[in-house]
């Protein structure tokens, strides 16, 4: 049976697709053949999980979590189902067209949908500014810092890859530096957040706005997992694209 590797850089992002486990480690089994990975924040990490399912079984890898916008058009909890992942050097992969096409079908008419070039960073983007030129330079709608090894990994296996992505902070949103400290070490740590929050308390807003974006972009995740019973969306939508 094919088998789909999906590829979580957060614990949260896992959860929605399968609540009744921790998934550290190595890759957890879900139902109907879907194997799901957290890698933890940024390039390595998400090459190393995407191995890591190739490894344990996996003809087919998806990207799944969460960007950040530079389209300004995008809002926070907007889908983003990327027909390419780029890097500001120059690569570039494209996702699997049926797949991707038959997710867009199956949620598009409950729920906004975007598509484009997903760039994927090396470091977090902080300030608008850094938004405002990966945007004009690249012209990638959205960010993220794991999908490109994903799909790296993919290509190399000769396997297929879709990246799936929800829009948190817009293009309009400088990412507070409390947070961007507290992600600095691969994973989003709490305690980290409340002391760099403690020496910073007028980021204190900004944070109130990142978490409402950050709600309803897990309500967008939800609705894509609600797509079918935990993770075997990702593999109806594969067979269904003729893929497996």
């Amino acid at each position: 049976m094919s088998v789909v590797g999906i590829v979580a850089a957060l614990e949260a992002e896992a959860r929605i697709l399968d609540s009744a486990h921790s998934h550290a480690g190595s890759p957890t089994a879900l139902v109907d053949g879907v194997l799901l990975a957290v890698s933890g924040i940024g390039w390595a990490a998400a090459e190393r999980a995407a191995l890591a399912l190739v490894d344990a079984g996996a003809r087919a890898l998806m990207s799944w979590g969460m960007a950040g916008g530079l389209d300004p058009a995008l809002r926070a909890g907007t889908i983003f189902l990327p027909d390419r992942v780029v890097s500001v050097d120059g690569q570039e992969f494209s996702t699997a067209l049926r797949w991707r096409e038959h997710l867009c079908s199956t949620i598009i008419a409950r729920h906004p949908i975007g598509s484009g070039k997903l760039l994927s960073a090396m470091t977090v983007m902080e300030t608008i500014a850094d938004k405002t030129a990966a945007y004009r330079i690249t012209g990638a709608l959205a960010v993220d810092m794991e999908s490109l090894a994903v799909a790296a990994v993919a290509a190399r296996r000769g396997l297929p890859f879709i990246a799936v992505r929800v829009i948190v902070d817009t293009a309009n949103d400088s990412l507070p530096r409390a947070i961007a400290a507290a992600t600095r070490c691969g994973q989003l740590r709490i305690g980290s957040l409340l002391g760099a929050l403690a020496r910073r308390p007028r980021e204190l807003f900004a944070i109130m706005r990142l978490a409402r974006r950050y709600r309803a972009a897990m309500q967008s995740l939800a609705a894509m997992a609600r797509v079918g019973p935990g993770g075997q969306f990702a593999l109806a939508a594969l067979r269904a694209a003729g893929l497996s």
